[in-house]
């Protein structure tokens, strides 16, 4: 075996040494699912957003929570890429306005990174947000 070998085994054991998922005694794998789930339930905890996901998947949502015996997903509308030790999450949303947009997407961030952190274990290398529509209240004439 090379130097080099010897070297990038060196360095991805210790890489795999510093995460909770992958320890002498096993590897834990986290689903997509359970990411995008947690993203989910995270950011309809934050004041000012009005739905997750882009028109279809709402339009989509709505249709099936009339539905008897059907439930929400929370993680709909959410793309994840999850690898061994890390995370990165897409979000698509609608705001409510009047709510600033650029504070919003900043919260909904450090809220969903926290979240899918300390419930995963996993390091959330990006969230990335895409604010696709401005929610405006029923009756709401000010707009």
């Amino acid at each position: 075996m090379s130097q080099a070998t010897l070297q990038s085994q060196d360095d991805e054991k210790d890489y795999d040494e510093d995460s909770e998922l992958v320890t002498d005694r096993g590897r834990t794998t986290i689903a997509d699912s359970v990411v995008s789930t947690i993203a989910g339930i995270s950011v309809h905890a934050v004041e000012g957003i009005y739905s997750v996901g882009g028109g279809a998947g709402r339009a989509m949502s709505k249709v099936k929570d009339k539905l008897p015996g059907t439930s929400t997903n929370p993680g709909a509308g959410i793309g994840v890429e999850v690898g061994e030790t890390e995370a990165a999450i897409d979000l698509k949303v609608v705001v409510h306005y009047g709510y600033p947009i650029v504070a919003l997407a900043e919260e909904v961030r450090s809220t969903v990174i926290a979240s899918v952190e300390e419930l995963t274990g996993l390091a959330v290398t990006e969230v990335n947000i895409n604010v696709t529509d401005v929610h405006l209240d029923e009756g709401d004439e000010s707009a």
